[in-house]
């Protein structure tokens, strides 16, 4: 059976992916990790171009890439103790992780196999943006909004945090 276009464009983004998120936990420097992080969603992004999900593929560059990936830039070069220092990632339990990731791997690789896919033609790939946009702003506007005062208040803590106590500073 040849492989399709699509199915090749969805094995090299998918290794795009995978290798990308692999570096992410594994490199020693956090500008780098972040970095690949960006190269990660944005792989992602594309995934959900090959499923004809273009307002989630926007979303996913303009949200993930364009705001929370440059506001880790800033915050890292901000920070210029944590920009000088190699931070060593380690796992304080290393045999707990490999049994949680485990035990993931058999749930999904499970619910894989088991899912009743539907094998019948994919319906026409129509522009999801209007779809999206009118369930956001009527069915699920409370949980919208609810998740956007979360990131306000994350966001305020984060600044709180961040913020240093000078002696000479009245504030």
């Amino acid at each position: 059976m040849p492989l399709t276009l699509q199915q090749l464009a969805f094995a090299l983004i998918s290794l795009v992916v995978i290798g990308s998120a692999v570096l992410v936990v594994t490199l020693r420097n956090i500008f780098h990790s972040v970095l690949f992080l960006a190269l990660s969603f944005l792989g992602v992004a594309g995934v959900y171009l090959l499923l004809a999900a273009d307002f989630l593929a926007a979303a996913q560059v303009l949200i993930y890439i364009g705001a929370i990936i440059v506001l880790m830039m800033f915050a890292l070069m901000l920070t210029h103790r944590v920009m000088t220092a190699n931070v060593i990632q380690t796992v304080g339990h290393p045999w707990l992780a490999l049994a949680v990731a485990g035990a993931m791997l058999v749930i999904l690789f499970g619910l894989f196999v088991f899912y009743p896919w539907d094998t019948g033609a994919l319906p026409d790939a129509a522009p999801t943006t209007g779809i999206i946009g009118r369930q956001l702003l009527t069915r699920y506007v409370l949980p919208f909004e609810l998740a956007s005062i979360v990131l306000l208040v994350a966001m305020i803590g984060a600044i709180v945090l961040a913020k240093e106590d000078k002696p000479d500073d009245p504030a």
